[in-house]
C-alpha cells in the first residue's frame, strides 16, 4: 500500500488536536528519540507520539492501522539491539507520559502500573509499602516497566526471582488496529484458556503496545549480606554455585561470575580496589537475602568456611558496611564505563548451560585468539540463570571492529555449546540474523504465524525481530 505522508500527517494533526503536548515533528523532536543504546545509524521518525492514555494510544494506532504506517513502541530507549530504533516514515510512541504507580495492594501482594513507570520508581513504591519489586538492572533509573515486559527483562536476580515474566499477573495491551486488550489478571491460578498476556512479553513492541501491568510484589528480605569470593580456576563456577544453593536454597539471590580478563581489566583501568592480595583463576560476587537477621549470616559464613576448606574457594571477603557492598557491586557494573575507557567494543549477551560456561568461554576466546592474536576479551555473567558476557576487542582493528567476523566466531560458539543468542534486550535488528541458531524453522514460522494475525498489516515495529515469513518449502 503505497501512502500519502502528507495525509497521514493531517491525519495526526486532526486526530490529537486536543492535546499540544502529543505529537512532535522534524526538528522538534529530541535526538534521543532518533536511536537507542544500540549506537546504529540515528533515524528521525515522520513523527514522535508521546500518549497520555490508552484512548490515546488506541486511536493512534487505529489510524497508523488505516493508513498503513509504521510504529515504533520506545521505553526508555537502553535497549541493546535496536529494539526501539526508529524505521524510515514511522510514528516513534514513546510511553513517557504514561508513567506512575496506580495502585498497591499491599495485602495481595501486587501493583499496578503505567507502562512508563521507571523502573526504580516501581522499586521504591514497592519498598515505601514494606514489598520488593525483585526486577533490578543497571539501567533501572532509565528503563521503563513496558520496555521491561517487552523485552522480558532479567538483570541480577533471576537466580532466585525468575525474569519479568515471573513478576507479571496482567497486562493491558493496544492491539495493531487500536482494539484494547484486557488482560488484566490479579490471580496466580487462572486456567481459562490461553494465558494472553504471555504472547506480548518479550514480543519487544512487534504485536501491541502495553500501557499498563499489574506487577507481582514480594517479601522485603530482612536480610541482605554481599560476599565477593575468589576462585582457584573458572572450573570452579559452577561447583560453587551448586554447593551455595545446596546450603542455603531459594536464600542465594545473586551469583555473579566474573573471569580473571574481566577482573583484571576493571581493577586496572576502570580504577575499582580488588580486596585480595593477589590476583586468582576466577571470582564471584554472592548475595544472600533472607528473612532470618539472627541466623542467616551464620548460615552463609559456615557454607563459605566448608568451600574454603574444600578448596572451592580461594579467599572470601564479607561485606560489613553498606559502602562495602557498593564497592563490591560497582566492580561488577564498571563494565559500563569499558567503551570510554577502551574505546569501540563488541558486547555479547547470551545464554549458555552453566556446566558449559566455561568451555564455551574457551572455546569462543581461542578461537578469537587464532583469528586476532592481540585480541581483547572479557568474560563475566549472571552463571546462575545462565547469563553470560563477552567483550571484544580487536586493538589492531583500531575503530574499524571486524564486527561480523566476530559475531560469527562468537555466535558459531552459542550454538555449539546450545545455548541462546539472545539472554537479554531481545533479538531487535542486530540480532535477526542469528535467530536461527537458537530457534528451528517451526518456531520461527509460529511466531510469524502470530504476528501475522495479530498484526495483518505488519506496521508493529516492522524489520525487528524477523524481515519475511518463511515459505512452505523451508519448513520441516
Amino acid at each position: 500500500m503505497t501512502r500519502d505522508i502528507s495525509q497521514v500527517v493531517e491525519k495526526l494533526r486532526t486526530a490529537f488536536a486536543d492535546d499540544d503536548a502529543m505529537l512532535r515533528w522534524g526538528a522538534d523532536i529530541p535526538v534521543k528519540h532518533c536511536s537507542d543504546w544500540t549506537r546504529l545509524p540515528p533515524v528521525i521518525p515522520l513523527a514522535l507520539a508521546r500518549p497520555r492514555t490508552t484512548e490515546q494510544v488506541s486511536r493512534l494506532l487505529g489510524l497508523c492501522h488505516e493508513t498503513g504506517t509504521p510504529v515504533v513502541p520506545q521505553g526508555g530507549l537502553t535497549g541493546l539491539v535496536g529494539g526501539a530504533h526508529p524505521v524510515e516514515g514511522c510514528v516513534a510512541i514513546s510511553m513517557e507520559r504514561m508513567s506512575g504507580v496506580e495502585e498497591i495492594d499491599a495485602a495481595a501482594g501486587t501493583m499496578t502500573v503505567l507502562a512508563g513507570t521507571p523502573l526504580e520508581q516501581a522499586q521504591a513504591a514497592a519498598d515505601a509499602v514494606g514489598l520488593m519489586f525483585p526486577l533490578d538492572l543497571g539501567a533501572r533509573g532509565s528503563c521503563t516497566i513496558g520496555g521491561n515486559v517487552a523485552t522480558n527483562a532479567g538483570g541480577n536476580r533471576v537466580i532466585a526471582y525468575g525474569p519479568t515474566r515471573n513478576q507479571v499477573l496482567g497486562l493491558e495491551v493496544v492491539l495493531a488496529d487500536g482494539s484494547v486488550l484486557q488482560s488484566m489478571n490479579r490471580l496466580i491460578k487462572d486456567n481459562t484458556g490461553y494465558d494472553l498476556k504471555h504472547l506480548f512479553i518479550g514480543s519487544e513492541g512487534t504485536l501491541g503496545i502495553i500501557t499498563r501491568a499489574i506487577l507481582s510484589l514480594r517479601p522485603q528480605p530482612a536480610t541482605t549480606i554481599t560476599a565477593l569470593c575468589a576462585l582457584p580456576s573458572a572450573e570452579a563456577l559452577v561447583p560453587s554455585l551448586a554447593a551455595l544453593r545446596s546450603r542455603i536454597g531459594p536464600s542465594l539471590s545473586a551469583f555473579e561470575a566474573m573471569w580473571p580478563d574481566f577482573w583484571q581489566v576493571i581493577v586496572a583501568q576502570a580504577g575499582r580496589k580488588s580486596p585480595f592480595a593477589r590476583a586468582h583463576g576466577a571470582y564471584a560476587l554472592i548475595e544472600m537475602s533472607g528473612f532470618d537477621c539472627e541466623r542467616d549470616e551464620d548460615r552463609l559464613q559456615i557454607a563459605l568456611s566448608d568451600m574454603l576448606e574444600a578448596g572451592l574457594l580461594s579467599d572470601v571477603v564479607v561485606a560489613q558496611t553498606s559502602r562495602e557492598t557498593g564497592d563490591f557491586w560497582g566492580i561488577r557494573e564498571a563494565v559500563g564505563e569499558l567503551r570510554s575507557l577502551m574505546g569501540s567494543l563488541i558486547s555479547f549477551d547470551v545464554s549458555i548451560p552453566a556446566q558449559s560456561a566455561d568451555a564455551f568461554v574457551a572455546t569462543a576466546v581461542a578461537a578469537l585468539e587464532k583469528r586476532w592474536p592481540d585480541a581483547t576479551h572479557l568474560a563475566y555473567g549472571h552463571l546462575g540463570d545462565n547469563n553470560i558476557h563477552i567483550i571484544v576487542r580487536v586493538p589492531s582493528a583500531f575503530d574499524e571492529q571486524p564486527k561480523d567476523l566476530i559475531n560469527e566466531i562468537v555466535y558459531d560458539a552459542v550454538a555449539r555449546f546450545r545455548g541462546s543468542v539472545s539472554a537479554e534486550h531481545g533479538i531487535g535488528l542486530t540480532k535477526k540474523g542469528f535467530l536461527h541458531l537458537s530457534r528451528s524453522p517451526i518456531e520461527i514460522a509460529t511466531m510469524q504465524a502470530v504476528k501475522a494475525t495479530l498484526d495483518p498489516r505488519g506496521i508493529m515495529n516492522p524489520g525487528k525481530l524477523f524481515d519475511r515469513r518463511l515459505s512452505r518449502e523451508e519448513i520441516p
